[in-house]
């Protein structure tokens, strides 16, 4: 079977795979897709726009202000115009302060999707700090770095309620790793101990899916060209990966909660990995899925007379 003449290679491929073509039915590394005067043209293009902003936003975190918060959205907006991200945003990020974001991770790209949406920072594990450049674009952005063994987990939630406290917006990956993009892995609630210094601590559930290229919807098969996990190399893969069309990413803002709401930090990281499975699965599906609503948040105590 062959696709219409019409749909271009990349989407044809796509095309093949979801009805199944054999001739397209071999390993990722088998395959060679994209254009590699487009990878060269979106490397360049995202040099361009990185290098000069570095030192600029250095000297806002030097100087304070909120510029700094709002330099890294400009940024992450403008690379994924370069990179051919199209973010199909539903619903909208919570701006009341102190937030704690709580998503699903697909990819290294997830940080620059996210962060074109969300005026915030991120919770990364500590070797991300030691990568060549995106250590410091991390560091730029005032990245929290955590050891997620379990030993040094109080020490880490401690960190992360002190940044809370200050009235921040961080950005958690609640899985501790990155998925295959099909499903949501199960949910880590140690971090989730830092909303436990402040009940009213707002946490809001965010769901990510890469759905489409070139209007084409992804099929399993190939949505490894965009999930980064297991034991895939990193370099190779985003070479391949920026060498593709134009590809829609599906963010969904689930509704805002905090732990005063739940019986346990265990019940509200259940909450919140059933909204962003749930919101993974519509994304993918195109159909609407079934989800829990928040509970309500219990009424104040009444001041005494």
């Amino acid at each position: 079977m062959r696709a219409p003449s019409f749909i271009p290679p990349v989407a044809a491929r796509l095309f093949c795979g979801a009805l199944g073509c054999r001739s397209l039915a071999r390993p990722l590394r088998a395959r060679r897709m994209g254009s590699s005067t487009l990878r060269l043209l979106r490397i360049f293009l995202y040099l361009a726009a990185t290098l000069p902003l570095m030192p600029v936003q250095a000297l806002l975190l030097l100087f304070g202000g909120r510029l700094a918060e709002r330099l890294p959205l400009f940024y992450h907006r403008c690379c994924c115009r370069i990179l051919g991200f199209r973010v199909r945003r539903l619903g909208a990020p919570s701006e009341l302060r102190p937030a704690l974001f709580v998503a699903n991770h697909v990819s290294y790209t997830d940080i620059m999707i996210l962060g074109s949406l969300i005026a915030g920072s991120f919770v990364a594990k500590d070797e991300v700090a030691r990568w060549p450049l995106f250590g410091l674009l991390a560091r730029l952005q005032r990245t929290l770095f955590v050891d997620r063994r379990m030993l040094s987990s109080a020490r880490q939630r401690a960190v992360l309620a002190e940044r809370l406290g200050k009235g921040e917006a961080l950005i958690l990956f609640a899985e501790g790793t990155s998925g295959d993009g099909n499903r949501v892995l199960p949910f880590k609630s140690a971090l989730l101990g830092a909303a436990e210094k402040g009940g009213g601590i707002l946490v809001q559930p965010v769901s990510l899916a890469y759905t489409r290229l070139d209007g084409v919807p992804i099929s399993r098969f190939y949505r490894p060209l965009f999930a980064w996990y297991g034991a895939m190399e990193l370099l190779p893969h985003m070479w391949e990966m920026i060498g593709l069309g134009r590809v829609e990413v599906v963010v969904e803002f689930h509704p805002p909660t905090s732990l005063a709401a739940f019986a346990s930090r265990k019940a509200l990281i259940l909450y919140c990995r059933e909204r962003i499975a749930g919101g993974v699965a519509a994304a993918l599906s195109g159909r609407p899925q079934p989800a829990p609503e928040p509970p309500a948040l219990p009424a104040p105590a009444a001041a005494a007379g």
